[in-house]
């Protein structure tokens, strides 16, 4: 589950971390009361406004805006909420912006000059604990910096058993050239970070940029967190953030029918019964020509009922141009299965893509004898081949 940067922010607050101030607003009076607020606390009439979506690039897609005072905010918070934002990682279709984020102007004038970090802590699988991922060029361009400099960022793995230690968040600080009262409060900022993220159960903080006030303060600008949905039955107040306005509708209406389901850009949807042969079944897609639309895993104890709701959310998309169904009887019998391919197809009426199912296992004579009878236009194979071949013919059509 994702949050948004305020969530975020107010997360790190609990621990300690050091953020950007600012205030959440979903309309343009709230944003104005927001500014008064942050300029009655900071003394200074600039802010920032950043719109809140669960993506990054935000700068460059148009949705971060410096307004220097009270008028500046109301033009830039009028042209962001309710903007189509359209980043990197949102796609094409780019995402609708129903939350701004009012905060507090954090590059003042001071000593010296304010600096920009790279910070994120996540799961390291390979060497199986986790890392802190750092860099001294944060900023909008990080994935650059990774990608032509990979020499600029660095790892600290963290032993889980014992958490951070001190002499490692110090490494950090020494790495990234600081010292006097920056080194220490960084120090302070990664072990705090650390702690944040084991104990809200994350699979991600990032935080870019980690801000160098130039009076030497350390402070989140920006907050990226992923929650590990498997653990959030331990924070109930974390997943009633949750905003299922950012979210795909469709997914979640197969999270409710407790499918496993992940929407994709091709157009061959797939019923699967287990994540592995789920993979396999998108590797044939892809080798016979066509291209998975979706990741559905119906699970090892579907019955007739969650068939049938698999089978109307694939349908949903109008991409998909032929559905595979792919079914291996071990727990789940193959009769259950046709069972719900049958039903879906009288409740739902005539369906015009091919359908193709490959049904192995449990009962998989008794399943495919049903489809024969059924008097349906569905293809059977045998053969995982087989079934490749006919979604070759289905997408070449």
């Amino acid at each position: 589950m994702n949050l948004h940067e305020y969530q975020g922010k107010e997360l790190l607050k609990k621990f300690g971390v050091k953020v950007q101030d600012g205030i959440v607003a979903e309309t343009l009076e709230e944003a104005v009361e927001a500014w008064k607020v942050i300029n009655g606390r900071t003394g200074k009439e600039g802010v920032v406004v950043k719109a809140q979506v669960h993506a990054g690039g935000r700068g460059k897609g148009g949705g971060v805006k410096f307004a220097k005072n009270l008028e500046a905010l109301k033009e830039k918070s009028a042209e962001i909420l309710g903007m189509t934002l359209v980043t990197p990682q949102t796609g094409t279709q780019g995402k609708v912006v129903h939350k701004i984020f009012i905060g507090e102007d954090a590059y003042y004038e001071g000593q010296s000059e304010p600096k920009e970090f790279y910070m994120s802590v996540l799961l390291d699988r390979t060497k199986e604990c986790n890392a802190i991922v750092y860099s001294a060029e944060g900023g909008m361009d990080i994935e650059e910096v990774a990608e032509h400099t990979p020499d600029k960022i660095f790892k600290e793995w963290v032993d889980s058993s014992v958490g951070i230690q001190p002499f490692q968040a110090r490494r950090i600080a020494f790495t990234l050239g600081l010292s006097g009262n920056a080194f220490k409060e960084m120090v302070d900022f990664v072990q705090r970070l650390y702690k944040a993220y084991e104990a809200s159960d994350a699979s991600m903080f990032e935080i870019n940029p980690v801000l160098k006030t130039s009076d030497d303060k350390i402070i989140a600008v920006d907050a990226k967190v992923n929650l590990d949905d498997n653990a959030l039955y331990r924070h109930k107040d974390l997943e009633a953030q949750r905003d299922l306005l950012e979210e795909d509708p469709t997914e979640i209406e197969a999270g409710e029918a407790e499918l496993n389901y992940v929407k994709l850009d091709g157009n061959v949807g797939c019923m699967v019964n287990g994540a592995g042969l789920a993979m396999a079944t998108m590797d044939i897609i892809k080798l016979s020509g066509g291209e998975p639309a979706n990741f559905l895993d119906v699970g090892g104890t579907a019955n007739a009922e969650r068939v049938e709701k698999a089978f109307r959310i694939i349908l949903k998309d109008p991409h998909v141009k032929a559905i595979l169904i792919n079914i291996f009887g071990g727990i789940v019998r193959c009769d259950r299965v046709a069972e719900g391919v049958i039903e879906a197809f009288k409740k739902i009426g005539n369906i015009q893509i091919p359908i193709i199912v490959r049904l192995q296992g449990t009962n998989a004579e008794i399943a495919k004898k049903m489809i024969e009878e059924s008097g349906l236009k569905v293809q059977s194979a045998i053969l995982l081949s087989e079934a490749a071949d006919l979604v070759q013919q289905a997408v070449a059509k």
